[in-house]
């Protein structure tokens, strides 16, 4: 067959048309901690979960984090030795191919890397404190750097978008922890102040920064309300600046109170009406924040003023039974979340205008699902 210039042309036009209008691969993990593997699921353009492999990890395998340049995504053991185990991410299948295993210096329920990719950030809640590991450029974790005793109960631990800052909410002690990051050392040192009081009972967990470094979010697993910060550019210190609450007004939940394991003899206290928050998460456009509520197994909504901050109640959804972790994949279309006490997951889709959440699609997950990590490619 005989093309032309003009044909060779217009069907080159085609073809990059064409090309460019094919989706992102996204993939979506799930780590099992009862079944001590993780999840692989692909995530298609209309929503929908195509299920891949589950992948063994170890027991109690918990917190996830992905590579800033996502080759690679590190999940947490809690269960001793305790260690983060490095992945491979085929960015076309989405396959994960275990790499290597690095010890931690605790049980870590929160695990991040820094913006440069070069350190993995841990916080412990039993432990008191909070750990920095190397992570070579073959995304291997190195032994513990650096380990630092802080208050009570550390649960989570996280950058700023500058990647000079860093932020550790406390449950035990209801502050907020401030460090500076030398990202060329490799060392963690505390700004000044050093902490962030917060309303005593509150019980701070999980902390998000606005893509325009200009707010920080807080969930407080005790109240379910969600604190917003203003971040100062200049300081990297913390100022509160309001609260709102992620359950409906008429709400029969009452604050809760730390949870520790029960001792035995010991009577376990009656926890059935309390609150129990778990997880907090942003649009990509910073339009809409979602926060879980374990007891309720509920996603409150809000509406975010990206000028303020100011966080305006929408609406709570059923979830999962018991929801501790949910995710957010890139594109801000569809939310996937998880229920420890649940065999299933779920896929919501966002209204882009209202925020409401419409339930799509359950799909079958291993015992106790509690964290969802999405990593999605251009």
């Amino acid at each position: 067959m005989h093309f032309t210039s003009l044909s060779k042309t217009i069907l080159f036009f085609i073809f990059m048309s064409t090309a460019a209008a094919a989706p992102a691969a996204t993939f979506v993990y799930v780590s099992n901690a009862e079944d001590g593997d993780i999840g692989v699921y692909t995530l298609q353009p209309d929503g929908a979960l195509k299920p891949g492999a589950r992948v063994k990890a170890g027991n109690l395998v918990m917190p996830m984090a992905a590579s800033p340049d996502k080759r690679f995504l590190y999940a947490a053991v809690r269960s001793k030795p305790y260690a983060v185990l490095t992945y491979a991410i085929d960015r076309n299948t989405g396959a994960l191919t275990q790499l290597s295993g690095g010890a931690l210096a605790e049980s870590y329920p929160y695990i991040s890397a820094d913006k440069s990719g070069r350190f993995l950030l841990g916080a412990s809640y039993g432990g008191h404190q909070v750990g920095l590991n190397a992570i070579g450029k073959d995304g291997k974790v190195s032994d513990p750097l650096q380990v630092i005793p802080t208050g009570r109960n550390a649960h989570s631990i996280i950058t700023d978008q500058t990647n000079r800052y860093v932020f550790v909410p406390h449950l035990g002690t209801d502050q907020i922890f401030q460090f500076k990051l030398d990202a060329k050392a490799g060392r963690l040192a505390s700004n000044t102040p050093a902490v962030v009081q917060m309303k005593a009972g509150t019980g701070p967990r999980h902390i998000i920064v606005s893509a325009d470094n200009k707010f920080v979010y807080l969930l407080n697993e005790l109240t379910a309300t969600v604190t917003t910060l203003a971040l100062d550019a200049k300081t990297g210190l913390l100022t509160e600046a309001g609260s709102a609450s992620a359950l409906p007004a008429d709400t029969k939940l009452v604050p809760g109170a730390p949870r520790a394991p029960i001792a035995p003899g010991q009577t376990p206290r009656d926890v059935a009406s309390d609150i129990w928050a778990s997880d907090l998460h942003l649009t990509p456009n910073g339009k809409f924040l979602y926060a879980a509520e374990r007891t309720s197994s509920t996603l409150g909504a809000f509406g975010v003023d990206g000028a303020t901050g100011k966080l305006s109640y929408l609406a709570s959804t059923p979830v999962e039974k018991q929801p501790r972790g949910f995710a957010i994949e890139p594109r801000g279309k569809y939310l996937v979340v998880s229920g420890e006490k649940s065999e299933t997951i779920s896929v919501f889709s966002i209204d882009g205008s209202s925020g409401a959440l419409a339930l799509l699609q359950k799909y079958p997950t291993g015992k106790g699902s509690n964290w969802v990590e999405i990593v999605g490619f251009d």
